[in-house]
């Protein structure tokens, strides 16, 4: 420990702790997340090449509306190039997020448009080279890109695979750059869980704008110019970093499944979402419950207020969301209803029901209005009856949470003068 900055009292020790835990966690996910998905090495994308299911739990809440394609980009060694495909009227996003999960560009049908393109991804400290094109600028030194490409169902599933195939990194994969061994969780002891946060740190420079946090948590020896030595700490010191990194992680779930402010029922989300500046707690929060998510402009995620325990919804009651006529959301793309299974860490995954559906949207098959134009939508773990199911949502027996996403959100839903319709209760 740094003499220096030593802490006068265990109690700032054990603060520091806390606010080192919240600080890193979203670094620490994603190298987790990075060492289970590099299975071919760097600068490589790999396509899920079918939807998402219920067995499908290497992020938390997935969504059932798009394709994944992933790269992890290396650009320690240099720039790298990416092909981007036309895609016509299809919707695509490919998102890059610094391993602090901030999104720092996103590609298509937004802002570049469906056309495709050459771009080239440099790093933080390289020059551009002379042939580049459609420079992408990367605040850190390894990168997730994240392509989502609109499915509408399983018949539409080989055009937009087809779309796959025209997304690729120049030059194929790099070597594997990971340590050995399994990734290092969240939940590790204080001590293998601090020495990687410091690896990671210093390996991936936080922005300069970090500056004050990494000063708070500086007596720990953490940070892009430490090395964290936990036997540097006699026991009292120790003591009072478990407790400090102990409370950080499981208030980190219990804010999970917490009843949040709600306006008709719904949570909605900070205009920070998905690029997160210097708050550090929501992107702490967004990394354990929604990683990768996107900014408000590209998807917007509203989280549906259940009248269980923890703000949850019960699988074994039965449940309406009503859109009135003429008021659906106003977006201009797409929206999804998901439900997921509530997990006793605070995660959430698709639930294992009989019909496999895991969302209703405007694209569902078979969706059925109401003669008045309005939209009934049914959710529960027992059928609403025959003439229903086609707008039934099933849920697992047990708690259950329910997401909205909608993308390319307009004005009126971003600014808060649209609200979704309350979820009730029959």
């Amino acid at each position: 420990m740094s003499s220096e900055f030593a802490p006068v009292s265990p109690a700032e020790l054990k603060s520091a702790a806390k606010r080192a835990y919240i600080y890193t966690v979203p670094l620490v996910i994603m190298e987790t997340t990075r060492k289970w998905r590099m299975g071919a090495g760097a600068n490589i994308f790999n396509h899920a090449r079918k939807l998402l299911t219920h067995r499908s739990r290497w992020v938390t809440t997935p969504n059932n509306d798009t394709l994944y394609s992933d790269a992890w980009l290396d650009l320690s060694k240099g720039p790298v190039k990416i092909t981007v495909p036309a895609t016509g009227d299809r919707y695509f996003s490919l998102a890059f997020m610094d391993m602090y999960t901030n999104n720092f560009d996103i590609l298509g049908t937004r802002t570049t448009g469906n056309n495709g393109g050459v771009y080239t991804v440099v790093g933080p400290n390289q020059a551009v080279p002379e042939d580049a094109t459609n420079v992408v600028r990367a605040p850190t030194p390894r990168v997730w890109a994240l392509a989502r490409i609109l499915v509408d169902g399983p018949d539409d599933l080989p055009a937009a695979c087809a779309v796959q195939d025209g997304l690729f990194v120049h030059d194929g994969a790099a070597p594997e750059d990971v340590a050995p061994g399994d990734p290092v969780q969240r939940s590790a002891d204080w001590r293998e869980y601090l020495a990687t946060a410091n690896r990671l740190l210093r390996r991936e420079p936080p922005p300069v704008t970090d500056g004050l946090i990494l000063e708070q948590i500086r007596a720990l020896d953490i940070g892009p110019d430490q090395m964290f030595d936990a036997d540097a700490f006699d026991q009292e010191q120790a003591e009072a970093i478990e407790r400090g990194v102990e409370e950080a992680k499981n208030w980190l779930v219990q804010i999970q499944r917490a009843r949040r402010s709600a306006i008709d029922g719904w949570t909605y989300p900070s205009m920070r979402n998905g690029d997160y500046g210097q708050n550090y707690t929501l992107r702490a929060v967004v990394s354990v419950g929604g990683l990768g998510a996107l900014p408000l402009e590209e998807a917007i995620y509203m989280r549906a207020e259940g009248d269980a325990e923890e703000g949850l919804f019960d699988g074994n009651q039965n449940y309406r969301l009503h859109f009135p006529a003429g008021a659906m959301p106003p977006l201009n793309s797409f929206w999804s209803l998901t439900l997921y299974e509530a997990m006793d860490d605070g995660q959430f995954f698709f639930a294992d029901t009989p019909l496999r559906r895991y969302a209703v949207g405007d694209r569902s098959p078979g969706l059925q209005y109401n003669e008045d134009g309005s939209l009934d939508l049914w959710i529960g773990a027992h059928s609403p009856g025959a003439d229903r199911e086609s707008n039934w949502l099933p849920a697992n027996e047990g708690p259950f949470a329910l997401f909205f996403r909608g993308y390319m959100p307009k004005a009126d839903l971003m600014e808060g003068r649209y609200r979704l319709p309350r979820v009730e209760r029959l």
